[in-house]
């Protein structure tokens, strides 16, 4: 059963204890810092990603299902589980070129991935999580959900549209006791990110030892760049006990982007 928050002397890391969650892109990055995190608070954890060999990593922990599965390929969400409580929406891919050079079927893959597959897997799961009265959906955006930068049309348009979806299944959920969020991170320690420089120096016309700091941490306060595991932290505890009344929000974990 569920752990009850009520009471007084709750066991440490069993705050998710009988919830099953499924995480995408969870083979590396934030998705893996969060298939570990969640594990850790007590929940059984569908790890989902189409690399196969990266999911892997998590043969060591028992409460861990890998399953490989292309999210791109819209068809193929039906054959994931439905019985899930927790739905961490954060498969991504990033291409960067100006619009006039952005080939059509990369925009179109990236608009399938982060917002299409998103909207399905949600549609897929919030049966099971309106049965129970109980549901989390948290969608890993960005500061760019919030705030738009040059030369990533496709990405900036799926997670602006992330967050509108993140907000109306908020809105429709919350009667059932589902609450959904999204969290926003500026540049994160990850392979999406570190895969983008070579092109982030093209597009910018500057050397790759300059696009860190140059063009990462150029609009925010704090200068670093986020590890994934702050990021699941966040993502768990808008999991967690505490969390029923936060719903609709976009928590920015973004160095101070968006408060300029």
């Amino acid at each position: 059963m569920p752990h009850d928050a009520s009471s007084p002397n709750p066991p440490a890391d069993a705050s998710l204890r009988g919830r099953t969650a499924l995480v995408t892109g969870a083979a590396s990055g934030i998705g893996a810092a969060c298939v570990e995190r969640l594990a850790a608070a007590g929940a059984a954890v569908v790890a989902v990603d189409r690399d196969e060999a990266g999911l892997k990593r998590f043969a060591q922990l028992p409460a861990v299902e890998p399953v490989a599965c292309d999210l791109a390929d819209l068809d193929g969400i039906t054959d994931l589980p439905t019985a899930v409580d927790i739905l961490v929406n954060n498969a991504g891919v990033q291409h960067v070129a100006p619009i006039e050079e952005f080939p059509t079927e990369r925009f179109d893959l990236i608009l399938a991935l982060m917002l299409q597959s998103p909207f399905r897997l949600i549609r897929h799961v919030l049966p099971h999580m309106y049965a129970g009265g109980w549901g989390r959906v948290v969608n890993v955006s960005s500061a760019h959900g919030l705030r738009a930068s040059a030369y990533k049309s496709a990405y900036v348009s799926a997670k602006h549209g992330l967050e509108g979806l993140s907000k109306v299944v908020a809105l429709e959920g919350a009667a059932h006791g589902v609450t959904s969020n999204c969290v926003n991170p500026a540049y994160v320690r990850t392979p999406l990110v570190e895969k983008q420089i070579a092109d982030q120096a093209a597009a910018h016309g500057i050397e790759e030892s300059e696009v860190v700091n140059e063009v990462m941490l150029a609009p925010v306060a704090v200068k670093r760049l986020i590890e994934p595991e702050e990021v699941a932290d966040l993502v768990t505890f808008l999991c967690g006990p505490s969390s029923a009344s936060i719903t609709g929000a976009a928590y920015t974990m973004d160095g101070g982007w968006t408060a300029q």
